[in-house]
């Protein structure tokens, strides 16, 4: 059956692609339903991270009404991370062997814990000192009036970036396993990888300034460290058997 699915199309595989997104959708849609009849008290939940007393405001008639299906849309994408995670390491396993496909399950739902550690940390760590830090711009003529549709947007971009970029450490694992990457390539790419997570930062937050980019970047950079550590432990549980079966001879 393994060598079957390893066989499949192009065109197989495009098919498969389809269904899985379908499913992810259904998903996503679902949970996003189920939010919308929370979505005042999301919203009063998301609006924590501003100062206390600051508002915010919807200039359109129809802004109110949008920006409860966007929070809706962004917290549908929230809860449907298992199932996201899940179809796109499946997805992923035509092309691995018996013994890798054990790992799916583990992985999935590492790579769920990581990414709702990363929206975690964004949302009650780096939003509140990143706003209180911009705000703080402002003078006695120069008062926020902040949009709660370009708010939402923002809090919702920073929250799932976050939880993306946590991923480094499941991903570095998964290619660690299957023996693309090992620690000593990581080591060695050290002084390559401050320059490219600086960049990814500065490309990932959406605002222009260095303090907020910083704060993601400073984590980035300790999951790249921690990917190190987890691609030597899962090197030394590797060749552990191996040493037992060489004492047994």
């Amino acid at each position: 059956m393994g060598k079957e699915i390893r066989e499949m199309s192009f065109l197989d595989h495009l098919e498969e692609l389809r269904g899985r997104i379908i499913k992810i959708l259904a998903s996503v849609l679902l949970f996003s339903i189920v939010a919308y009849l929370f979505s005042e008290r999301l919203l009063n939940f998301v609006t924590r991270p501003l100062p206390e007393g600051q508002l915010v405001y919807f200039l359109s008639p129809t802004e109110a009404f949008s920006t409860r299906i966007k929070i809706s849309l962004i917290v549908g994408i929230i809860i449907s991370v298992p199932v996201i995670f899940y179809h796109l390491w499946k997805f992923v396993a035509p092309g691995l062997f018996a013994k890798e496909l054990k790992i799916i399950i583990p992985v999935v739902i590492s790579s769920t814990f990581f990414f709702l550690v990363g929206a975690a940390f964004c949302f009650l760590l780096v939003l509140p000192i990143s706003i209180k830090f911009l705000m703080s711009f402002g003078t006695e003529k120069l008062k926020p009036m902040i949009q709660i549709k370009d708010y939402i947007s923002f809090v919702g971009y920073m929250t799932l970036a976050f939880g993306a970029v946590f991923e480094l450490p499941v991903i570095s694992f998964f290619l660690g396993k299957i023996g693309i990457i090992n620690a000593q390539t990581l080591i060695k790419g050290r002084k390559y990888a401050v320059v490219v997570i600086l960049m990814v930062a500065a490309i990932i937050t959406p605002t222009p300034d260095a303090f907020t980019q910083l704060l993601l970047a400073g984590p980035l950079y300790f999951l790249y460290e921690v990917s190190i550590v987890v691609l030597k432990v899962t090197k030394k549980k590797k060749s552990q058997p191996e040493t037992d079966a060489e004492r047994e001879k």
